[in-house]
């Protein structure tokens, strides 16, 4: 018999609220009766990434700079998925606005958690395939994103290399990957 290890939320208190990230503390009972007083948990949106696949099947990778780690990364396509959004939907328009490009075909890989301990959003993964440049990029104000491509062979030694550092896109591709034959679990 598995013992219960769910926690019983005995009260919450919102510290900051923010259109990015939310922060709250939880007074929690867990399953022996001790009280956890103040365990924090950070709110974010439901996020959506894709291994985004042209007509000539190269690999649409974006290039940004991500404040917080201070870093230039290399990651797929991915973003916010607004309220009352269907995470397809989601991915699709970001897609559009971050590369330009529509795919005809767009198939949910996983879903992730970030980091459980400390956040309670999910990210959604796809596989969008058939890729066709329709438009310019529609970017947010703070995005500047440069758009690559590279072929299956050229993305698995980016990862051999530890040159794509984004855990969730890290995990996105090699579901991709796996999907598509390019490599073996």
């Amino acid at each position: 018999m598995v013992p219960e290890l769910k926690w019983t939320v005995l009260s919450s208190e919102y510290l900051h609220r923010g259109p990015w990230a939310t922060l709250r503390s939880d007074k929690c009972q867990m399953p022996d009766g001790r009280i956890v007083p103040a365990y924090y948990v950070l709110e974010y949106p439901d996020w959506a990434n894709a291994v985004a696949m042209t007509e000539d099947n190269k690999i649409l990778m974006v290039r940004q700079y991500r404040h917080a780690a201070g870093v230039v990364s290399l990651e797929i396509p991915g973003g916010v998925i607004e309220p009352g959004e269907e995470p397809i939907i989601g991915m699709k328009r970001e897609l559009l606005e971050e590369t330009g490009y529509a795919f005809n075909e767009m198939e949910l890989l996983c879903k992730l958690h970030a980091n459980p301990s400390t956040g309670n959003n999910i990210t959604h993964c796809y596989l969008a395939r058939g890729g066709k440049k329709v438009q310019t990029q529609q970017l947010d104000e703070q995005e500047q994103i440069i758009v690559e491509e590279y072929t299956i062979d050229e993305v698995k030694q980016l990862l051999a290399e530890n040159k794509i550092t984004q855990a969730l896109h890290v995990s996105t591709l090699f579901y991709a990957l796996a999907k598509l034959k390019a490599i073996q679990w």
